[in-house]
């Protein structure tokens, strides 16, 4: 799950230029204005790509992405299922 947060958060930092005290695994990302509409499409792409998941639209919820934590959370239940 480490390895997770810590290519997901690093993705964020890259792509916002966002403050690395700023982007905890708790931030709420898109409340917080680090991500934007476009920022979360951008996201999907990163994380389906990246991970080798495909998420459905019906997972794609503010509540499996608004924070570090929670896209984690999703990624590795989407990797468990694939398995």
């Amino acid at each position: 799950m480490e390895e997770i947060k810590s290519k997901i958060r690093q993705y964020i930092l890259e792509s916002t230029y966002a403050s690395p005290d700023s982007v905890k695994d708790d931030s709420l990302i898109f409340m917080e204005g680090i991500f934007d509409s476009m920022g979360f499409l951008l996201l999907i792409n990163f994380i389906e790509e990246g991970f080798g998941i495909k998420a459905k639209d019906s997972e794609l919820l503010e509540d499996n992405f608004e924070s570090i934590d929670a896209i984690s959370k999703f990624v590795a239940g989407k990797v468990l299922q694939a398995a």
